[in-house]
């Protein structure tokens, strides 16, 4: 079946800061899951043709090869169908409103209006629960007023086409635009218990027009705070959008991607759930927001470890559930083919229970980025603090499975020590600036001797670079890091050589860069990773390199989609995107990039 699947890159993003949705470019919403992002998928063919589901409206005839952008400054989809007979425009979003971060109206919005002439349509409306395995029980309530129902999982489905259901208990129609006609179709996720024996009337068609403008108006609010000035600012607000759009609204939690298991490598074993949030992609998300002017996510995101963790040092964990869930067991769905045949499908990620010393620098870069906003822990998070740092100075000698989360043993990752160090720095200038009582010559100390280790057995004084680990050759793109949060000066020289050495030694090809190079203890190969090449942008540009710092820019850039959206990875042989899609990783990292790029002055 994987002659089905359309490129990873002909999806697009929807979502309402709850749930999120991949629709294609010929106007099929393959992926979709509903309240949350990591529920199960109710449109899932992404990851299975036959079983998945979907929710699919398409030109019955010949149409040329559709057009698609977001309404500016939005993450509504406007996708422009043309046949021989007429155009027709399809609005995609997932409805927002004042006050939904709590009280989401959890609807997807579909809305067809006519252009020129008249396009003849097709609305098919195939949910399958619970990753596939459900396929729904589908109730009439009325004309054009359905719902589907499936164990714990409920649509509501309603509008103005005349939907009935087909021979295997789909819903369908066919329905003609005319210019100025709308056509509406709407999909609300709701409690199964709720609406048997009948579901809420659905909203009227002024109603849906209206929720369609009022999320025009939310998503031009929002965006509308950011700003980056220059050539580089409209993109970097689109990956702001996107980022904002994976920002669980309840808990302040962001999540890596919101797919699972779209492959690193087609048919290999590289796939896995990214619908968690990381504590280190969040804390570089919220930072690139910040650079933007839009800072608003920064506390919550801190609040949300905070209450995750428990408050304990001792119970934190490298990622959690949207809800600060903390049992994340990782299984595999066998009864999905995969994308394009890549099985497993995975569910859950097993790296949750790995030790990332890494997660002690973030969350202390974190809070001190808060503090130098105008705000200050209390006595409770200093305490939680207190703990952190303390955790950093105690585990640092310790090897761990580092940013990639290696499945091999763990390692003396250079990237993660300076972590540590990051954190002992943060919190020796947190208790300087806040008064506050802390074991400071101890965490001097402890500082000291990070840095010390890092030079003495993570530097190659022969090649004149870091390395990824303790006594090995090997180089990492996260050494690239390193500078970002002050470990050493961008213009230093070992800075300067370590960003010339991966440029060198991890260029895949033509300028995109691999993470690293060795064995990782999994099957098949993986592609240029698009965040590290943004990484070395940023490397070149705040090395005052500016030519060569926007031709990499450049490259990692012509890796996103038509609507400017990344994927994890990238294969230039196929030009096709990889990897969980789109991906935050990426577009942090290219807002970070476009930030220091406008911040240099042009040199050669």
């Amino acid at each position: 079946m994987s002659d089905h699947y359309p490129p990873i890159g002909d999806y697009a993003l929807i979502g309402d800061c709850h749930s999120a949705a991949l629709v294609s470019r010929t106007g099929s919403i393959d992926w979709a899951c509903f309240p949350r992002f990591d529920a199960a998928s109710c449109f899932g063919r992404l990851l299975d043709w036959e079983k998945g589901g979907h929710c699919s409206i398409t030109p019955t005839g010949h149409a040329s090869k559709p057009e698609r952008t977001y309404v500016d400054g939005t993450l509504v989809l406007a996708t422009t169908f043309r046949t021989s007979h007429g155009e027709c425009v399809l609005y995609d979003c997932f409805t927002m409103r004042r006050g939904g971060a709590h009280a989401p109206r959890r609807e997807l919005l579909r809305i067809v209006e006519g252009v020129r002439g008249r396009v003849e349509l097709r609305v098919h409306v195939a949910a399958r629960f619970d990753y596939g395995e459900v396929r729904a029980w589908v109730r009439q309530h009325g004309p054009r007023h359905f719902s589907a129902i499936g164990a714990s999982d409920a649509l509501v489905i309603a509008g103005d086409a005349d939907l009935a259901q087909d021979r295997n208990h789909d819903l369908e129609a066919v329905f003609t635009t005319r210019p100025g006609e709308r056509v509406r179709v709407w999909i609300h996720a709701a409690d199964p218990a709720a609406i048997d024996p009948a579901p809420p009337e659905p909203p009227s068609s002024e109603d849906l027009d209206r929720r369609l403008d009022e999320t025009l108006n939310w998503w031009g609010r929002w965006s509308s705070k950011g700003r980056l000035d220059g050539p580089d600012g409209p993109a970097a607000l689109r990956s702001a959008i996107v980022l904002k759009a994976l920002t669980n609204a309840p808990t302040g939690a962001v999540v890596a991607a919101p797919t699972t298991s779209l492959p690193e490598a087609i048919g290999e074993g590289r796939n896995w759930d990214y619908r968690y949030s990381w504590i280190r992609d969040a804390h570089i998300t919220v930072r690139s927001l910040g650079e933007l002017g839009l800072e608003a996510e920064a506390d919550g995101f801190r609040r949300f470890v905070e209450r995750s963790a428990a408050g304990s040092t001792d119970t934190l964990q490298i990622m959690y559930g949207v809800g600060g869930e903390r049992r994340l067991t990782e299984y595999e769905l066998g009864h999905l083919e995969g994308y394009r045949g890549s099985a497993p499908v995975r569910i859950g990620n097993g790296a949750a229970t790995q030790l990332q010393l890494d997660v002690y620098g973030y969350l202390l870069d974190l809070t001190w980025r808060w503090h130098e906003r105008g705000s200050s822990p209390d006595d409770d998070y200093w305490r939680f603090l207190l703990d952190l740092v303390d955790a950093a100075a105690e585990r640092w000698p310790e090897p761990d499975c580092g940013i990639w989360e290696m499945r091999g043993g763990p390692r003396h990752f250079v990237h993660s020590k300076a972590m540590c160090w990051v954190a002992l720095d943060r919190g020796i200038r947190l208790a300087e600036d806040c008064m506050r009582k802390a074991p400071a010559k101890r965490w001097r100390e402890a500082r000291d001797a990070v840095r010390d280790a890092i030079e003495r057995e993570g530097w190659d004084d022969e090649r004149k670079t870091f390395v990824q680990s303790f006594g090995s050759k090997d180089l990492d793109a996260a050494l690239l890091l390193l500078p970002s949060f002050g470990f050493v000066a961008y213009d230093d020289e070992r800075m300067v050589g370590t960003t010339d050495a991966i440029r060198r030694e991890l260029d895949g090809s033509g300028g995109l860069l691999r993470r690293y190079r060795g064995d990782d203890n999994l099957a098949g190969k993986e592609g240029m990773f698009v965040a590290c090449t943004f990484w070395l942008a940023e490397c070149l540009a705040r090395q005052g390199r500016q030519t060569e710092a926007r031709e990499v820019f450049d490259r990692a850039l012509s890796t996103g989609n038509d609507l400017g959206l990344l994927s994890e990875e990238y294969d230039p042989g196929t030009g096709e995107l990889l990897g969980n899609f789109p991906q935050g990783l990426s577009h942090f990292s290219h807002i970070a990039a476009a930030v220091a790029l406008a911040d240099q002055p042009r040199s050669g």
